[in-house]
């Protein structure tokens, strides 16, 4: 049962364990597609939650049911969207199905481009060094602080007067 240690060597000998046949070498990834060959990642920002589905395609997104164009009708937000595709030159490589919700349409929009660019990590795995030195893989945390009691915002007090 247990096996004899007589020098440190022997200790470390004990206590490295060896891969399985289940299991990746560290620092390879492996490509997790579903029954229907798609990705899947989530993206969050702010309040917004985006749900991501990635395969191959002619380049289409659609949101919620819709065109693109018809959800995020500002061209900005379509191009903070688009943004881990056109990184890594799959603009028209992937077809993405976007379900989002939560918070305002700029917070969706960014919250898409981190699900894209995870989705796509998921996808190919050799894209993460890319998007991770664009800043795509990276939740950004901040969030609309609270307001708090005896104040009209966050930190705006109420207008002093005298009388």
């Amino acid at each position: 049962m247990a096996e004899e240690v007589r020098s440190f060597a022997d200790v470390k000998s004990t206590l490295i364990k060896r891969p399985t046949q289940d299991q990746t070498p560290q620092g390879e990834q492996v490509r997790k597609l579903d029954a229907k060959g798609r990705a899947y990642a989530t993206g969050r920002r702010k309040n917004a939650v985006a749900r991501v589905w990635v395969k191959p395609g002619a380049g289409r997104i659609t949101i919620n049911g819709k065109d693109e164009n018809t959800y995020f009708a500002r061209p900005v937000l379509r191009m903070i969207m688009r943004q881990p595709l056109v990184v890594t030159n799959r603009e028209t490589q992937f077809d993405v199905m976007v379900t989002v919700s939560g918070g305002g349409l700029s917070g969706q929009a960014g919250a898409v481009r981190h699900g894209i660019a995870r989705a796509l990590v998921v996808y190919e795995p050799d894209l993460k060094p890319t998007l991770k030195h664009s800043g795509f893989m990276t939740r950004d945390s901040r969030m609309v602080e609270r307001k708090k009691y005896g104040r009209a915002k966050a930190r705006r007090s109420f207008q002093f007067s005298k009388r």
